[in-house]
């Protein structure tokens, strides 16, 4: 496979993990790409041939990462990285760019992160089993369907999730993830209503601002955030689905004010309601 590959998945309607992005390819001498900043995760893994990542922990510290076949890097959001092919065995890779409400919980307890950013397979399996379900995932045509697509993404996560050799197994995790957990179905039984962050610390009995911290810190949002995305992606599929008007859908999804919701969605999607609904109609026959 020495042709490089690029694809982009256009389809939002998944939230607990999406695609935006995929692909592969074998590298020329000194490629690279950056510095730049992402705006969702974006995981290599390669092949072969060696390469460099540099990643900004802070706006004096760099940390240099020397790496070759078998293993994996992850780049996180908002986070300045740099990346380029050895000179004498230039790598090649394949990559997938994605995001979602479980994308963080993953990548956490898989031990990625910007300051352990490199991921090694426990085994050999799982390193054949992870490149085989990435490079389906780049070769994969554009009849594929998003339910196959979003398929292999999933198996492409637990392979990272299940074979890190880094994995985190701490208890504070799963109290963490417990509370977050709670916190995501209190969400989504009550987005409808004018729920706060305060509603949510309370019904958890936890004080508000220790509950963003864990929230954020396994989410990677915080919790108010959070809930507006979560209103937004109800509302994003009544308007694809739906004959209901917009002034309905803002109250379905807890803004009883048109505007502020309009503003919202904006916010999120970039574009009005009215606009995201004449661009992404489903039609039913």
């Amino acid at each position: 496979m020495a042709k490089p590959l690029f694809h982009v998945f256009s389809d939002d309607r998944f939230m607990d993990l999406t695609l935006y992005q995929y692909g592969y390819e074998k590298c020329r001498p000194l490629h690279s790409f950056g510095p730049s900043i992402r705006n969702h995760f974006l995981f290599h893994y390669i092949i072969s041939g060696k390469g460099t990542l540099l990643v900004d922990e802070s706006s004096t510290v760099t940390k240099e990462y020397k790496l070759h076949g078998g293993m994996g890097f992850l780049i996180e959001p908002d986070r300045i990285n740099t990346y380029f092919a050895d000179r004498e065995d230039p790598w090649e890779y394949t990559w997938v760019e994605f995001s979602g409400l479980k994308a963080k919980e993953i990548l956490d307890t898989a031990g990625l992160s910007t300051e352990t950013p490199v991921f090694t397979p426990s085994s050999p399996q799982i390193a054949n089993t992870l490149k085989e379900e990435l490079i389906h995932l780049a070769s994969s045509s554009s009849e594929s369907s998003s339910l196959h697509l979003i398929g292999h993404l999933y198996l492409v996560m637990d392979a990272i999730l299940t074979g890190s050799s880094s994995r985190n197994r701490t208890q504070n995790g799963k109290r963490s993830q417990f509370y977050t957990d709670e916190a995501i179905t209190f969400i989504s039984q009550n987005y409808m209503f004018p729920i706060t962050v305060e509603d949510m610390a309370q019904r958890l009995n936890l004080d508000r601002s220790y509950f963003g911290k864990v929230f954020k810190e396994t989410m990677g949002i915080a919790p108010q955030e959070f809930l507006i995305r979560y209103r937004m992606s109800r509302a994003a599929e009544l308007l694809k689905t739906s004959d209901i008007t917009i002034k309905d859908i803002s109250i379905q999804v807890g803004y009883p004010n048109q505007l502020h919701f309009s503003r919202a969605f904006k916010n999120v999607y970039g574009i009005p309601p009215r606009a995201y609904r004449q661009n992404n109609r489903i039609i039913k026959k």
